[in-house]
């Protein structure tokens, strides 16, 4: 009888020991788990940092790249224009001088092929030099441009489009936002002025827009440079709205499409 609880007391002893070992081995586990999700909640974030860095390095690369190849293209372009371009000047200019003193008329079918010849080797380097210098333009320098040189007021821009823009489209914002400027200086009491330039996946988008409040505008009676906007607009497939509340705000979409190249 007396050993019984001896019993008892030893197991009692030791199932508390055990607890408190059991006790202890889960706090260490707990803190070993914690410890972990601590290093791989950071492992995930320095890789998520370093894919960041790595897209903001790739976007920088590409930007410098396509920079490079628009002054590239500019460099060709102007080097055939000041070379190529003159020296096929001066020898149409001879050809026609041949011409003029020229008495065989055997030789004259010669010099009439010659001059045809030089002369479409002139239209096609024209053509070449054109192209070259249309796609070396960049709408963004092109806008920070206009921006720089326009005093009127302060100027905010968001530009969020990517560099293969189609040529036309270039062209189109550009003498938008020019004759805009333009006209808030001949017409409006605006104090600042926002350019919106976007590409959506379907369109372009371009809005701009002021706080001025000396407005009269009349769609019946459009000025010269709002129907210019409009045709050119049109002429892209594209819409163009006008709103006068609150400001003048121009909202223009040009839809992506095979035509626009």
């Amino acid at each position: 009888m007396k050993e019984f609880p001896d019993v008892l007391v030893c197991a009692i002893f030791f199932g508390v020991l055990l607890s408190v070992f059991l006790e202890k081995s889960t706090s260490e586990y707990e803190k070993l788990e914690l410890d972990f999700l601590h290093c791989r909640d950071d492992s995930e974030e320095r890789t998520l940092l370093l894919a960041e860095k790595n897209h903001a390095l790739l976007e920088k690369q590409n930007y410098e790249i396509y920079n490079a190849t628009l002054k590239e293209r500019n460099r060709i372009a102007r080097e055939i224009h000041d070379n190529v371009g003159h020296v096929l000047s001066r020898s149409i200019l001879l050809t026609a001088a041949v011409r003029a003193v020229n008495n065989d008329p055997k030789t004259a079918p010669l010099m009439d092929s010659l001059e045809d010849s030089l002369n479409a080797a002139m239209n096609s380097i024209r053509s070449s030099v054109h192209d070259l210098h249309d796609e070396s333009i960049n709408l963004e320098h092109a806008v920070d441009s206009l921006i720089r040189d326009f005093t009127f007021c302060p100027v905010g821009v968001t530009y969020d489009i990517s560099d293969q823009i189609p040529r036309n489209i270039k062209y189109c914002f550009i003498s938008i936002i020019k004759e805009a400027l333009s006209n808030i200086m001949k017409h409006s009491n605006a104090s600042s002025v926002k350019i919106l330039i976007r590409e959506h996946p379907a369109l372009y988008q371009l809005c701009f827009e002021d706080n001025g409040t000396d407005i009269h505008y009349d769609p019946a009676f459009s000025g010269i440079g709002l129907v210019n906007m409009k045709e050119r607009v049109d002429s892209l497939n594209g819409t163009l709205q006008i709103s006068t509340q609150n400001g003048f705000r121009i909202f223009i979409t040009i839809p992506k499409s095979v035509n626009n190249n």
